[in-house]
């Protein structure tokens, strides 16, 4: 096995095989800041070439999985205008895209929050498991934002239709409704039945040829239409200028304040 990158915001765990990825920022629900974004790359960049790790499980640290992006690093980034957003912003589609393509399997198991960032998480996992209480949302066009880097991914995974819907709204869904529009694939009632069903896929996938896997995995993204870096980086400019603008500064305002922002009825 690859040697693993030091981490603060992960928790690494590797046993048969399989590597348990852990969001640990417990205190802000696993808000997925700048750091955590490079910290998952650089795991996703040791684990590349190494199919001795045939399986990534991510999961997150104190009841959650993870409730978006950090705020504070949007407002530390105010500072150096519209170009800092974007490369924020861009440097999380990076990251969906890493995931998207890893050559082993992605598993994610979900509970408490799954929010913006860690929605899109979910959508880039081969095999997904909910606990029926999470709570999963896109809550940035309530902040006055745009789901820029997820959105592509979410079209994929649950179709147009649904992603309009969501995305419009900022409506929150318990894993009960994530699995009947096809975002997860399992759905338990504690977390003795998340570890079991984890249990369960981890000997399905782990009865499979490594090769085989990472090269089928290959072909069914190339069936499917992907989002393109042209795509992400333009959506990353319309981030930047959310963000910068009236809107964008009076959601994440009023969050940090704890308050409606001016639009909310």
């Amino acid at each position: 096995m690859s040697p693993l990158p030091v981490c603060q915001t992960l928790s690494l765990e590797p046993h048969n095989g399989v590597l348990h990825v852990t969001l640990n920022r417990p205190d802000c629900r696993n808000a997925m800041s700048l750091q955590m974004v490079a910290e998952l790359r650089s795991v996703l960049a040791a684990m590349r070439d190494d199919l001795s790790v045939r399986v990534l499980v991510i999961a997150g640290a104190g009841g959650h999985f993870c409730a978006g992006g950090d705020i504070k690093d949007m407002a530390g980034a105010r500072a150096q205008g519209a170009s800092a957003y974007r490369e924020l912003n861009r440097a999380f589609g990076a990251l969906l895209q890493e995931v998207q393509h890893a050559p082993q399997v992605v598993v994610t198991v979900l509970q408490g929050a799954v929010l913006g960032g860690g929605f899109g998480l979910a959508c880039v996992s081969d095999v997904a498991m909910a606990d029926h209480q999470a709570q999963f949302g896109l809550p940035e066009t309530s902040l006055g934002l745009l789901p820029a880097q997820i959105a592509p991914f979410v079209v994929q995974r649950i179709g147009l239709t649904q992603a309009r819907r969501l995305a419009l709204t900022a409506a929150r869904f318990n894993g009960t409704q994530a699995l009947h529009m096809g975002l997860v694939h399992f759905v338990e009632q504690d977390a003795q039945g998340l570890a079991e069903r984890l249990g369960e896929v981890l000997a399905q996938v782990l009865s499979c040829a490594p090769g085989a896997n990472a090269r089928t995995k290959q072909l069914l993204l190339a069936s499917a239409l992907q989002p393109s870096d042209e795509l992400l980086d333009q959506a990353a400019q319309w981030f930047a200028e959310a963000v910068t603008g009236a809107e964008g500064t009076e959601g994440t305002v009023a969050f940090v304040q704890k308050r409606k922002p001016g639009w909310a009825c």
